[in-house]
């Protein structure tokens, strides 16, 4: 199970990447070179979401999943509540009485 969501987000992590480069800047037209916001979409230059835009929000909701679902898991492999190393909790140990008396 850890090694197939593993996958998945490693494949997520690649295709992220890929979209993100894909798109174009906020002010890719002409008009946004020389500051202006002069563009031919009745929405402004950015226009309304595109394909791409959509595929990256997609994308990003599965990265996000994908990452707590495998720090979950993680944590319950490991029963200690953290995926750090050296997160284990300490081992009770016993108390002493002052002066070390015995009984």
């Amino acid at each position: 199970m850890q090694g197939v969501l593993l996958f998945i987000h490693i494949v997520v992590c690649l295709l992220l990447v890929i979209v993100v480069l894909l798109q174009s800047g906020k002010s890719a037209d002409l008009a946004g070179a020389f500051g202006g916001y002069g563009s031919q979409s009745t929405f402004g230059p950015r226009g309304t979401a595109t394909l791409l835009s959509k595929i990256t929000t997609t994308l990003a909701i599965l990265f996000m999943v994908t990452s707590l679902m495998l720090q979950v898991l993680e944590a319950r492999k490991n029963r200690s509540g953290s995926v750090l190393p050296g997160g284990e909790k300490p081992a009770a140990s016993q108390t002493q009485q002052p002066g070390g008396a015995k009984k």
